[in-house]
């Protein structure tokens, strides 16, 4: 059964490697946003040394593996999940000896493989090249850092998953799934790290799942957080993953109890 799923890997990877052009003009993309976000970051530290708990070449660094990070833990699984439900198919999905939603998490993974090789590799070597990147030199922080982005997969895709199942109950969720969207790129550090929201707001998002997603691993990789607060960090990515599993599969229960198809 487990050689049936990583077939799913293994095909979602190659339908990816059909449309490989996309995204390589998406290392440029990627390359423009990197770049926009420096040069905003520098006039905002200006001639302080230490913003936020960080310097302007953590910062340069931070926003460099935040972005090339997200090449690897962004899907489309929430579009996925809703075109299934709205258009029928999923009922189909159902009656296969697999488990739809562990399908869904396996393709999801081969993109992520696919972007991981062929986009964020090669795109963080440009972008060291393009701007002051600061690369940690101890194999421990790039060991932690690697099994960090795993639990980032998996928490960003079980949030895509929960937002796609939405479907069932609403008509339409194309609005809830754009504001999921924006929620994850705000909250989760990639746009603005934590340290620099105000002390209130910094506590909150410190209880939701967000953090786990980009913030800690590029904490990690700048060397904000050190020793055994990485152990915690991951400690922390754990516990969000265990956590999101049972509104998972609460919702996946009830889901299945009632099928509303549009269309046919």
């Amino acid at each position: 059964m487990i050689s049936v799923y990583i077939d799913f890997i293994r095909m979602r990877f190659l339908t990816m490697l059909a449309y490989r052009v996309n995204y390589y003009s998406g290392i440029a993309i990627y390359a423009i946003n990197i770049g926009s976000a420096y040069f905003i970051w520098k006039a905002v530290y200006g001639d302080n040394a230490v913003l936020g708990g960080m310097t302007s070449e953590q910062m340069s660094t931070y926003i460099a593996i935040s972005w090339m990070a997200r090449a690897f833990y962004f899907n489309n699984l929430d579009q996925e999940i809703s075109r299934e439900i709205r258009d029928g198919s999923v009922a189909i999905q159902m009656i296969r000896p697999y488990q739809y939603l562990a399908v869904k998490m396996m393709q999801g993974l081969g993109e992520g493989l696919f972007r991981l090789l062929l986009f964020s590799i090669p795109g963080m070597v440009i972008v060291s090249l393009l701007f002051p990147i600061r690369l940690p030199l101890d194999p421990v922080t790039w060991l932690a850092f690697s099994v960090m982005m795993i639990f980032s997969f998996f928490i960003n895709s079980q949030i895509n998953i929960l937002t796609g199942l939405s479907a069932f109950f609403l008509e339409n969720n194309e609005g809830l799934m754009r504001m999921k969207r924006v929620a994850i790129d705000l909250f989760s550090g990639l746009i603005i790290p934590m340290s620099f929201f105000p002390g209130w707001a910094e506590q909150v998002l410190s209880f939701l799942p967000f953090q786990a997603i980009t913030y800690l691993p590029g904490s990690v990789f700048t060397g904000n957080i050190v020793g055994t607060a990485i152990l915690q960090a991951i400690v922390i990515q754990i516990f969000w993953f265990i956590a999101l599993l049972l509104p998972l599969n609460i919702v996946w229960r009830q889901a299945r109890k009632r099928l509303f198809v549009q269309g046919g």
